[in-house]
């Protein structure tokens, strides 16, 4: 379970972070909805430990990143806008290379490899190199090595984006598996099919604060609006934020 209360962050005079307070649950995926320059990513390199907060507390399963970040980034994984891809290595090397950084086995790798090859349908490109490879296949080894160590919370900075009708049932399948598993589960998007249809909670930021939490079913309950897109506009707008 991931807890945060009252975190803030700036960057000189730029506040990023203003107060953001929320709790994402093991078994869930918690949808993490804000419009460009919300904060979304900041909050998520917050979470794991990259960023220092200025205010507030986090607690991943008891343990705060700040306190011991080895411990916490141990139990994560992190997808970002940047993939770091290896050019020079094929899919198969490139996810030995972290399994071993993450101290796993040889066994254990070449296991994990399989099992994450399959769920990610990417059989096709795991003995390529990545140079050449599309946006949609290098999203899916970004996404194979952030769970290759099999952590218990996953943090997604936007997974979807640049994938194709298939590669986006793959993910899916993945996400709904992992929460069958109990991981706790947080996915910045702005789809809002996925969040209507994949999403246990979602947390509604804007300009660097909590304006809502809830499921969805929730949110469009207290707009009073249907559509979970329009009720996402209403709520940003309540707090005077667009």
């Amino acid at each position: 379970m991931i807890e945060v209360k009252d975190v803030r962050k700036s960057f000189g005079e730029v506040q990023a972070l203003g107060g953001v307070s929320f709790t994402a649950r093991d078994g869930e995926i918690t949808a993490l909805l804000g419009p460009n320059g919300a904060g979304k990513t900041t909050l998520l390199r917050t979470l794991v430990g990259l960023l220092h907060r200025d205010h507030g507390s986090i607690s991943i399963d008891g343990t705060d990143p700040a306190a011991d970040p080895l411990k916490v980034r141990n139990n994560i994984g992190f997808l970002t806008d940047q993939f770091g891809l290896y050019e020079r290595l094929s899919t198969r090397e490139y996810l030995t290379y972290f399994g071993q950084l993450n101290g796993m086995d040889k066994p254990s790798i070449a296991r994990r490899i399989d099992e994450v090859t399959e769920l990610l349908a990417m059989e096709d490109i795991l003995d390529r190199r990545s140079k050449g490879f599309s946006q949609g296949q290098r999203i899916k080894v970004a996404l194979a090595r952030t769970l290759l160590h099999r952590p218990r919370h996953l943090l997604l900075d936007e997974p979807s984006r640049g994938l194709d009708v298939m590669s986006t049932r793959a993910l899916r399948r993945a996400l709904v598996l992992l929460r069958e598993e109990g991981c706790c589960v947080i996915m910045a998007t702005h789809v809002m099919q996925e969040v209507t249809h994949l999403c246990d909670d979602v947390i509604v930021i804007a300009k660097g604060h909590t304006v809502a939490q809830g499921a969805p079913q929730q949110l469009c309950e207290r707009t009073g609006i249907a559509n979970l897109e329009d009720a996402f506009v209403s709520l940003v707008g309540e707090e005077g934020i667009v």
